[in-house]
């Protein structure tokens, strides 16, 4: 399973563990993802997206019928 926000298209970046002494290890940022379930009342149907915490804070702020025209503008089938 992809660690993408079909939203806000966040995804893992890399980075350090710093320990106490400054010694640092190589590690992952993994974003929030969540597969989540929305009703879409336009097309009365349930759109099932992969999205970031930020992304259901976006799509809750702008509306499903607006992420779901952005998205089919970049080219995702949704």
């Amino acid at each position: 399973m992809s660690n993408v926000c079909q939203v806000t298209g966040r995804r893992p970046t890399t980075g350090f563990t710093v320990s106490h002494s400054h010694r640092r290890n190589k590690r992952w940022f993994k974003p929030n993802i969540q597969k989540k379930k929305f009703y879409v009342p336009n097309e009365k149907r349930h759109v099932t997206l992969m999205v970031s915490a930020k992304g259901i804070k976006i799509i809750n702020k702008r509306g499903i019928e607006s992420v779901l025209a952005d998205l089919r503008r970049r080219g995702e089938k949704v």
